[in-house]
C-alpha cells in the first residue's frame, strides 16, 4: 500500500515514465512537420482520384450499393433485365436496380461513408465515388503520425510513422479504391487513438489521487472516461463497416483494463489484477461492449425502416412463442440475416486467382490486381508495342518485410523487457491478424491487411526508435551518459532510421506506375511485377 503524498511527480513518473522529447514543445514543432506529410499524402491520394472512370474490383458492389443507401435506404438487387449494370452505372444511369432487397453479407457502415462522397460530387462522379476512401485515408496519415507520438513520446517517430503509412502502397491503394477495408481500417485506428489518450489521462488521475490519499485497498476509483466510451463507438462503428471489428472489440477491451491493471500495480495496490478486474473490468466492458452493440444496430437504421430490405419481413413470417415473443419482429429478422450472412461467409471457398493464405499477409507474397488493361501500340496513349496498365494492391515491400523483423523485436521486447508500447502494437496485430488463420479453408485475399498496416507501421517505428536511441538531453540528464557518447549513438542511429524511410518512399515511388493505373511498357510492369511473384 503507498501512503499519501504531497510529491506527484515521483507517482506520475512511475506511471507515464516521466519527462519525455514532447515534453514542452511548441505547438509549431508538435504539428507543422506531420501537417506537411499530411497534406503530401492527401494530395497523392487525391491527384487523378477518378481515373478510370469505371468501377474497380469490388467498386462493383459497394459503389452501387453505396447510392442505393443513399436513394433508398437499403441495398437492392440489380435489375435482372438490365444485362451490363455496371456499363450504364458508369455512363451516368445509376437507375439499375429493381424492387426486391438485395442479401449482402456485410453491414452498412462503409457504403454508407462512399455514398458521401457520392452525395457531394454526384452519382456519375468517379471522384466521388471514392473521395471518402481518399479522405479517410489521407486523415489516418495525420492520426497515425499523433498516435506514434503519443505512443512514443516523440515528434521525431510521429512524424516518421506518417511518412511511412503516406508511403505505404497497400493503404495507398485502397484510399483510392472504394471497398469496405480501409474504413475499417480508419475506425480501428480511430479507437486505438481514443484508448492511449485513455490510458494516459486515466494515469495522471490516478497519479493525483495516490498522492493525495495513497493506495489503500483496491486504490482510486477513476471515475468517467469519455476516451474510453469514444473508442467504444469506433469500435460499434467498425463492426458496421466488417464483422472483423468484434475481434478488435474483444482484443482492445481486454487491452485497456490489463494498463489499469499495470497501473495500479505500479503504484503499490496490493491485490492489483482483482482490483483492476472490478475497478476497471466492468466499467471498461460497460463503456465500450453495450455501447458498441447500440450503435451497430443503429446503423442498420435503413433497413429497420424499410419494407423491402432482405429478410426484412422474416420476424412477420416466422411467428415465435414463449420467450421469443418478448423480441420485436424486427430484431428477430436481423438476427437470422446476420445467421444467413455468417453462415456465407465461413462457407466461401470458391478458387479466386488472388485468394492468399494469411500467412502471405507479412511479406505481401500474393498481391491483390484490382484492375489491370493491356493497351497496343496507339491505345490509350501507349507508344510501344504492348502496355500495361495496373492497379495493384501491393503492400511497399521495404516497409512489410522491416515490419517482419519489427514483429520478432517487438515479441522480444514484450516478453522479456515488458514494453508496454511494444504490447500495445502486439495487440494491434492480434486483433487485426490473428483470426484470419482460424478462416484458411476459405476464400481470403492479402488486401484484407490494410487494417492491420497501421500496426506494420508502430512496429517499424518501434524499432527505428530502438536504434535511434534516446533523446541526447535525457540519457545525459537521466543516464549519466556522456554528452559525446549520446550525440554519436543518435547521429548513428538517425542514420540507420533515415536510410528505412528513405528506402520505403523510393520503393513507392518504384511502384507508383502500378499503383495509379498508368499506362507504361509492358516490361517495365514485368519489372515490377516479379518480386511480388517470385516471392
Amino acid at each position: 500500500m503507498t501512503a499519501p503524498t504531497s510529491d506527484l511527480a515521483p507517482v506520475r513518473d512511475r506511471l507515464l515514465g516521466g519527462p519525455s522529447e514532447i515534453t514542452g514543445e511548441s505547438w509549431r514543432r508538435a504539428w507543422l512537420p506531420l501537417l506537411v506529410v499530411t497534406l503530401i499524402g492527401g494530395f497523392l491520394r487525391f491527384w487523378r482520384l477518378g481515373e478510370p472512370h469505371q468501377l474497380v474490383f469490388d467498386e462493383t458492389y459497394y459503389v452501387k450499393q453505396g447510392w442505393s443507401l443513399l436513394q433508398h435506404g437499403v441495398e437492392l438487387r440489380n435489375d435482372a433485365s438490365i444485362p451490363t449494370p455496371d456499363a450504364l452505372f458508369t455512363a451516368g444511369t445509376p437507375d439499375v436496380f429493381g424492387t426486391e432487397g438485395d442479401f449482402v453479407v456485410h453491414p452498412p457502415v462503409g457504403k454508407w461513408m462512399i455514398a458521401f462522397g457520392q452525395l457531394l460530387f454526384g452519382v456519375d462522379s468517379s471522384f466521388g465515388w471514392r473521395f471518402t476512401a481518399a479522405l479517410v485515408g489521407t486523415l489516418s496519415i495525420l492520426l497515425i503520425g499523433r498516435v506514434a507520438r503519443r505512443l512514443f513520446r516523440s515528434t521525431v517517430l510521429g512524424v516518421t510513422a506518417a511518412v511511412l503509412l503516406a508511403t505505404d502502397g497497400l493503404h495507398f491503394v485502397e484510399s483510392r479504391t472504394s471497398l469496405l477495408d480501409v474504413f475499417l481500417s480508419w475506425w480501428v485506428l480511430v479507437a486505438f487513438a481514443c484508448l492511449l489518450v485513455d490510458r494516459d489521462r486515466a494515469r495522471e488521475r490516478l497519479a493525483r489521487a495516490v498522492a493525495e490519499h495513497g493506495a489503500a485497498g483496491p486504490g482510486p476509483r477513476l471515475g468517467w472516461r469519455p476516451w474510453r466510451l469514444a473508442a467504444g463507438v469506433s469500435l460499434g462503428l467498425a463492426c458496421g463497416v466488417k464483422w472483423s471489428g468484434l475481434y478488435v472489440l474483444a482484443v482492445f477491451g481486454v487491452v485497456t483494463v490489463l494498463w489499469d491493471a499495470g497501473a495500479r500495480r505500479a503504484v503499490g495496490v496490493r491485490s492489483w489484477l482483482p482490483a483492476a478486474a472490478w475497478r476497471d473490468g466492468v466499467p471498461a466492458f460497460l463503456a465500450m461492449v453495450p455501447v458498441a452493440v447500440v450503435v451497430y444496430v443503429a446503423t442498420w437504421a435503413g433497413w429497420f425502416a424499410s419494407d423491402n430490405g432482405w429478410d426484412r419481413q422474416w420476424g412477420a413470417q416466422h411467428p415465435s412463442s414463449g420467450v421469443g415473443d418478448l423480441v420485436p419482429d424486427a430484431l428477430r429478422g436481423l438476427w437470422h440475416y446476420h445467421q444467413e450472412a455468417y453462415s456465407f461467409h465461413v462457407g466461401l471457398s470458391s478458387p479466386h486467382p488472388y485468394s492468399a493464405n494469411p500467412w502471405s499477409w507479412l511479406v505481401q507474397g500474393r498481391p491483390t490486381s484490382f484492375f489491370y488493361e493491356d493497351p497496343v501500340l496507339g491505345e490509350d496513349g501507349c507508344t510501344v508495342a504492348q502496355c500495361s496498365k495496373a492497379i495493384t494492391s501491393l503492400g511497399t515491400p521495404v516497409l512489410w518485410w522491416a515490419g517482419v523483423a519489427a514483429l520478432v523485436v517487438l515479441l522480444w521486447c514484450w516478453a522479456l523487457r515488458r514494453d508496454w508500447r511494444a504490447g500495445a502494437v502486439l495487440a494491434g496485430y492480434a486483433a487485426t491478424y490473428l483470426p484470419w488463420f482460424q478462416y484458411q479453408h476459405r476464400t481470403i485475399f492479402t488486401f484484407y491487411a490494410v487494417v492491420l498496416v497501421p500496426f506494420v507501421v508502430l512496429g517499424v517505428v518501434y524499432v527505428l526508435g530502438l536504434v535511434l536511441g534516446p533523446d541526447p538531453g535525457t540519457a545525459v540528464l537521466r543516464e549519466g551518459v556522456a554528452v559525446e557518447a549520446a550525440l554519436r549513438r543518435r547521429r548513428r542511429g538517425a542514420l540507420a532510421a533515415g536510410a528505412v524511410v528513405v528506402g520505403c518512399v523510393a520503393c513507392f515511388a518504384f511502384f507508383w506506375p502500378v499503383y495509379t493505373a498508368q499506362v507504361i511498357p509492358y516490361e517495365a510492369w514485368q519489372d515490377r511485377m516479379w518480386l511480388p511473384s517470385w516471392v
